[in-house]
C-alpha cells in the first residue's frame, strides 16, 4: 500500500529557482544603489552651486558695508576703513551708532564666521572665504566680479572695495589701495546675482 503522507506533501521548489530569485534581488539592490549614488552626486553639485550663490551674496554684503562705512564718516571725521568686522554692526563714530550690516554672516562654504581679511594697513578693505575648494562657477559673474572667472579656489574670490577707476583688489595679498582710493557709492554699480 502506498504511503499517503508522502503523496499529500507539497513539492519543494528546486534550489535552482531559489537561486534565480536571490540573483534577481541582488541585481535590483545593486541597480538601486547605483541610482542612489547618482542622485546623491547630483544633489551634492546642486548644494555646492547654492552655497556659491550664497557666498556671492554674502561677500557682496560685506563689500557694500565696508564701502558705506568708509563713505559714512561723520563730516568732521577723516574717512577710514573699519578696523574689525564688528565695526560694521555698530559704527560708534556717531552719537547714535549706525549699522551697515544686520549681523556678521557665516561663510557659506566653510560654515564659519572666520573670514579671511584683506587689509589695507591695519584696516579691513575686504573679505574672502578661507576654503581651498575649487569653485564650480568659472564664468558668467556680475560685472563687479568678472575677476573671479577661472579662479582655482574660493579663497581667490575676494570681496573688496575698489580702487578708483579699477577692478576690485584681487587675491588675499594686502590691498595696494589706500582708504582714499575707494569708489564712491554713487559710482558703484549694483550687482545682480547670476543664477548659473
Amino acid at each position: 500500500m502506498p504511503d499517503l503522507r508522502s503523496a499529500s506533501k507539497p513539492r519543494r521548489a528546486p534550489n535552482r529557482d531559489r537561486g534565480l530569485v536571490l540573483l534577481a534581488l541582488l541585481i535590483a539592490l545593486a541597480l538601486g544603489g547605483i541610482a542612489l549614488m547618482a542622485a546623491s552626486e547630483v544633489w551634492s553639485v546642486q548644494r555646492q552651486r547654492e552655497r556659491e550663490q550664497e557666498l556671492l551674496f554674502v561677500g557682496d554684503q560685506y563689500r557694500q558695508a565696508i564701502q558705506r562705512y568708509y563713505f559714512g564718516a561723520p563730516s568732521a571725521a577723516t574717512r577710514t576703513l573699519p578696523a574689525r568686522l564688528e565695526d560694521l554692526l555698530e559704527d560708534e563714530r556717531y552719537p547714535v551708532p549706525v549699522r551697515y550690516l544686520r549681523r556678521l554672516y557665516r561663510d557659506p562654504i566653510t560654515g564659519s564666521t572666520d573670514w579671511g581679511l584683506l587689509r589695507s594697513g591695519d584696516r579691513i578693505a575686504g573679505v574672502y572665504s578661507r576654503s581651498e575648494q575649487a569653485p564650480l562657477k568659472q564664468a558668467g559673474f556680475a560685472p563687479d566680479y568678472q575677476h573671479f572667472s577661472g579662479k582655482a579656489s574660493y579663497r581667490d574670490w575676494v570681496f573688496a572695495v575698489s580702487p578708483a577707476g579699477g577692478p576690485p583688489a584681487a587675491g588675499p595679498a594686502p590691498a595696494a589701495a589706500t582708504a582714499g582710493t575707494v569708489r564712491s557709492p554713487a559710482s558703484s554699480r549694483p550687482t545682480g546675482q547670476d543664477p548659473s
